[in-house]
């Protein structure tokens, strides 16, 4: 590729002004066409003159620093930066950043002059150099052996946690540095050096969130990696911090904390046909209520663990998303549905004017079901058949609750009672320590007991 004279570079950038094209400026002068881009805009910002600076200018430690950080910290291009500061090439801001790296992110300042002839290399009789050279050899090897030894132990605590990937070998790298040649723990790794210092910049980022990273594990795990980043960043500022949702998202992105996921199954299903009253629905799919006690949900919802079943009936308050009251039963029968009423009375005598919303399901057609809702002069409300969306307050929390305590989780209980105690313990988190983010943070049980303390 042929050197420019400055009389030449004037000649380019003209004839690019009066409308030749780049590819052939660059054919004709024998240079590269980046290296010709470059020039054009480099003097349409700073004219002839800077043509004439001296190539040797010296640029102090601090400018330098100043410099890099615009392209490592603020994300500047490189040739963007060059251009502004009126280097001749993005080539002398690459080499910075290079030095400024391999020297621990550290800018090393060049002296001026020559090297006194005693720094220079002294010959050695080829008989002497030999036997240094087996030496240091076996002195690598030995370095390189420790090195890989410490690294593959570290390595494989990261593999018992299941957290191996390109950033924990790095970060395993990064903690054995201060011992052994970065080089050397590279090459162990199968790290690149330029993907090793892609991670070191972005690890160097979040130093100063280790504090909220803590946090946020210790929140995501507490609660048995149900929470999302909506609902983490609301615990963070129930607990004093403030800090911004997509802040969270990427911390969490990072650490891979992933709430849990689920497919959803087959739904349990009550209705056979008619075989008693129907009512109207009242409800319209409007769920929302001003105050607790103004609108119920109840429904019937099948677990199936390896073949025995456990059914769920629960009683849902519109207001704040409360569960009332439920029962477990082995069979999804009508004593189950009383007793879930009587404990739903027995705690809240003021339901007057209430509505009671359900599917058509066999038990809620019944009789006795309907008299007891007479009795109490509420109103029985139910879904058009065929149409599950009626009662999706119900719909949307056997949902959650399979989400994060069953599906994918059924390994974890060994029979029918551990997984009823565990819906127990569940339905006790759900209401008085499972933040919601529709309540501004709150709990059901808080929101709800806001409520009552202010109407009393």
């Amino acid at each position: 590729m042929a050197k420019l004279t400055n009389e030449q570079r004037i000649e380019i950038y003209e004839r690019r002004l009066k409308g030749e094209t780049l590819s052939s400026l660059a054919l004709e002068f024998n240079i590269n066409i980046n290296r010709l881009k470059y020039l054009v805009r480099l003097l349409k910002k700073h004219g002839y003159n800077i043509l004439r600076t001296d190539k040797n200018r010296y640029y102090s430690k601090e400018f330098k620093e100043l410099i890099i950080n615009r392209v490592l910290v603020n994300k500047e291009s490189i040739v963007s930066v060059a251009i502004d500061i009126g280097l001749s090439s993005e080539g002398i801001l690459i080499n910075w950043i290079k030095k400024y790296k391999e020297n621990c992110y550290n800018v090393i300042e060049n002296k001026k002059g020559r090297i006194p002839k005693t720094m220079t290399k002294i010959k050695k009789s080829k008989k002497t150099l030999t036997k240094e050279d087996k030496i240091k050899e076996l002195e690598n090897k030995i370095l390189y052996l420790e090195a890989e030894n410490e690294y593959l132990k570290k390595l494989n605590a990261l593999v018992q946690e299941e957290e191996l990937g390109k950033e924990q070998r790095v970060r395993v790298i990064t903690e054995l540095r201060a011992k052994y040649p970065l080089k050397i723990l590279l090459k162990i790794s199968g790290i690149a050096r330029a993907t090793y210092y892609f991670y070191t910049n972005k690890q160097d980022k979040d130093l100063k969130n280790q504090d909220i990273i803590e946090k946020i594990k210790e929140i995501f795990y507490a609660n048995k990696k149900r929470y999302g980043y909506r609902r983490i960043t609301l615990e963070l500022k129930n607990q004093g911090i403030n800090i911004n949702h997509k802040k969270v998202l990427r911390l969490m992105n990072k650490l891979n904390l992933q709430s849990i996921t689920h497919k959803r199954k087959r739904k349990y299903s009550s209705y056979q046909g008619t075989i008693g009253k129907i009512a109207d629905n009242h409800i319209k799919r409007n769920f929302e209520a001003n105050r607790p006690n103004e609108k119920w949900f109840t429904d019937v919802t099948e677990f199936n663990l390896r073949g025995s079943k456990l059914y769920l009936s629960p009683i849902l308050d519109a207001y704040g998303r409360y569960i009332v009251s439920y029962n477990l039963s082995l069979s999804p029968n009508l004593n189950q549905i009383i007793d879930m009423l009587e404990r739903a009375f027995s705690v809240n005598t003021d339901v007057n004017n209430l509505t009671l919303h359900s599917d058509q399901g066999w038990q809620y057609q019944h009789s006795f079901y309907s008299k007891r809702l007479e009795e109490k002069n509420i109103i029985q409300s139910m879904s058009r058949k065929g149409n599950s969306l009626d009662n999706g307050l119900m719909e949307g929390f056997f949902g959650i609750i399979k989400t994060e305590m069953f599906y994918g989780q059924e390994k974890n209980y060994r029979n029918i009672e551990e997984l009823k105690l565990a819906i127990e313990e569940y339905i006790d988190y759900y209401n008085n320590k499972r933040i919601k983010v529709k309540l501004k943070g709150l709990t059901p049980a808080s929101y709800r007991n806001q409520s009552l303390l202010i109407n009393n």
